[in-house]
């Protein structure tokens, strides 16, 4: 078992300690509903950070994902709201001015030479700013039926046999996969491992897939009949982790990412076109930001110019604690969905508890501190 396999499990084992601590002290943590409103309120921060988790990677980092989701979302609201827009093209407006964003920022990054750091850090406050003078800071209704779906709510889920239908084309998918990886290193003359280890992975894929859709299917709304099934949030948050996981281990672009992430200079020599990779690494954050700025507007019903608030250092989080090293090089997409769940589960267990604002705000930045002190152990 590798080291970053090791530490994920390490990191599942917490989740679930969380999660059962949290029961016995509340009695209603493991139920359905809440279980439901965690996998919701964790989406849009898992979107986002499945993108960090790269630029992580890649030994960069991104300060302005927070502020720039607000102005995001509070455009695309202003748009629909006030300028009388459709919907498809506000959307598409908001999208164009995160990718202007994201490739200002890599161009003064990755050109120019100015630590992301700094050049992130001016976003946070910038935009910021931009998200209250887009509205003049007034919040900006949406009632658009199908764009409100996208947040969750009474109509934004799957419904029991949509969810029962998309979790075992996700486990055919999974193992499919397996057996092309399989064959493809058997070709390739490589050895592969053992057959028994497989049958576990594909075993607890089938576990958490199926465990997944039956929690959520048992969650009904009073006066329905069916349960509630996969939130729309959860389903768009898995489509982004298995494609950006795809993304960064099965493509050119990924093995860039960490060849730049694992010794930028040697990369360069090897030819590597780090400048463009980093660009292109914003753009992607940038275009999953704009998308997460969608889901957080559909679950407000408005776009706010508060959104995104602190959710620079909550994304960070996310990706540290889910396996992503802050020295660059290592970690994993897939990781950050534990982070994220981990932050949240903490977060919403506390408020079951009655704990107050200002703890539970010195609980989830202590919890930041220990993933870094973690990840320089782990990393030694």
């Amino acid at each position: 078992m590798s080291a970053q396999t090791q530490r994920l499990a390490v990191m599942a084992a917490v989740l679930v300690a969380i999660a059962i601590g949290f029961h016995v002290l509340t009695g209603s943590f493991l139920t359905a509903e809440n279980l439901y409103n965690i996998a919701q309120q964790t989406a849009v921060v898992g979107i986002v950070a499945s993108g960090m988790a790269l630029i992580i990677v890649a030994r960069q980092i991104d300060l302005a994902v927070g502020s720039l989701l607000g102005a995001v979302g509070v455009l695309m609201a202003w748009l629909q709201y006030t300028q009388g827009w459709p919907v498809g093209a506000s959307l598409l407006a908001g999208l164009a001015f995160a990718l202007l964003i994201g490739l200002f920022q890599g161009w003064l990054s990755a050109v120019v030479g100015i630590p992301s750091f700094v050049v992130t850090l001016g976003g946070l406050v910038s935009l910021r700013g931009v998200a209250f003078l887009v509205a003049d800071g007034k919040t900006q209704p949406v009632s658009e039926p199908w764009l409100l779906a996208l947040g969750g709510g009474l109509d934004g889920s799957l419904g029991e046999r949509g969810s029962w239908l998309l979790g075992i084309v996700l486990v055919a998918v999974l193992w499919g996969w397996q057996v092309v990886q399989r064959r493809a290193l058997v070709r390739a003359g490589g050895t592969p491992g053992d057959a028994r280890h497989e049958w576990i992975k594909g075993g607890l894929a089938v576990l958490a897939v199926f465990g997944t859709v039956a929690v959520f299917n048992a969650y009904k709304i009073e006066g329905m009949e069916q349960g509630q099934g996969l939130p729309l949030p959860l389903v768009i948050w898995v489509v982004v982790v298995l494609v950006l996981g795809f993304v960064a281990k099965h493509t050119r672009f990924g093995r860039y990412v960490y060849a730049i992430g694992g010794n930028p200079d040697a990369a360069r020599l090897a030819g590597i076109p780090v400048k463009r990779v980093m660009i292109q690494l914003n753009l992607l954050l940038a275009a999953l930001v704009a998308l997460a700025a969608v889901v957080a507007m559909a679950r407000l019903n408005a776009g706010t110019n508060s959104m995104g608030t602190g959710m620079e250092l909550t994304v960070i989080a996310a990706a540290v604690i889910g396996g992503v090293s802050l020295a660059g090089g290592s970690g994993s997409v897939g990781g950050t969905v534990l982070g994220a769940l981990i932050i949240q589960s903490i977060d919403s267990g506390l408020l079951l508890t009655d704990v107050g604002i200002g703890w539970r705000m010195v609980v989830l930045g202590q919890v930041l501190v220990a993933a870094v002190v973690f990840d320089r152990v782990a990393h030694k």
